[in-house]
């Protein structure tokens, strides 16, 4: 098991909480301060459970725990290069509202400890939106920052191919279990990623890639990071939430426009941008915003 994850019972505990319908992050951390030793909290009596005003499923399966579908993510964890990060994942991230309980993590977790910039955009980009993703996430990369996005078609593997090519770590943040590579045809860039950074995910293994996810999985990509480049979003996309979810948050939230319409999206959203970067100009103002402010 590796370092950064609590280990036996702890763990067992930890992850049979989190299992526990009914029990949110928000009231997760709540019922961690109260029993720092989450054993405690699965000796209590049906009459004590009753009174930390927990709804009646969550105190019925706290008396009887799912210790199967615990046991199924502990064996999942002892695989090389598996983790299960608990207390210890990145304070950016800890810091955010309704930060995850845990974290799944396929390939090296020391690498979302680093400083990383998410990039996200279009499923579909122009060849010019394409070739300045790419030119700014190598540039990037290259300086030193971890390449993050959501495993998605477009951009996010623009932005990966970019970073892999120059053997710079990147981090995948997927929208369901790691079991599940989502979209499939990113399952060999997964496999690269992995060797050379890591899959994320909050979610249980064998959860599908439903639509409800990818919002959550959002807020993680920008939560991991320092700054956010959006090239080429469409007016509804998950693009454009993340780069909400990150102003929020405190980033910098950095855009590349593309066409007429996604520019006045943008002027109509100026709010969300913290800089604005032509296409294809250098990444230095970029990167002296997250170093330097």
């Amino acid at each position: 098991m590796n370092g950064l994850m609590v280990v036996n019972s702890s763990l067992r505990h930890w992850l049979a909480l989190w299992h526990t319908p009914g029990i949110g992050a928000k009231r997760f951390f709540q019922l961690q301060q109260v029993f720092p030793q989450l054993e405690e909290l699965f000796t209590l009596p049906a009459t004590a459970l009753s009174k930390l005003d927990l709804p009646a499923q969550s105190v019925a399966a706290i008396r009887t725990p799912a210790w199967h579908a615990v046991d199924r993510h502990i064996e999942w964890a002892e695989l090389p290069g598996h983790s299960i990060i608990t207390s210890a994942y990145p304070l950016l991230l800890k810091q955010t509202v309704g930060p995850p309980a845990l974290l799944f993590v396929q390939g090296d977790p020391l690498y979302i400890n680093l400083p990383q910039l998410a990039i996200v955009g279009s499923r579909n980009p122009s060849p010019r939106g394409i070739e300045t993703a790419y030119h700014f996430a190598q540039q990037l990369a290259q300086s030193g920052l971890v390449i993050t996005s959501g495993l998605a078609l477009g951009i996010d593997a623009v932005s990966y191919q970019a970073a892999l090519s120059v053997k710079r770590p990147t981090v995948a943040v997927l929208g369901c279990g790691l079991d599940r590579i989502y979209p499939r045809s990113h399952r060999k860039m997964a496999e690269q990623i992995i060797a050379q950074g890591a899959l994320v995910s909050e979610h249980a293994l064998g959860t599908p890639p439903l639509a409800q996810n990818f919002p959550q999985r959002n807020r993680i990509v920008s939560g991991l990071s320092l700054g956010v480049l959006v090239v080429e979003a469409t007016v509804r996309s998950g693009s454009l939430i993340t780069a909400r979810l990150a102003a929020e948050q405190n980033r910098e939230v950095f855009a590349i426009p593309g066409s007429d319409s996604y520019s006045v999206l943008l002027l109509k959203r100026h709010y969300l941008l913290t800089s604005w970067l032509n296409a294809l100009a250098y990444p230095l103002p970029l990167l002296l915003r997250i170093y330097v402010y």
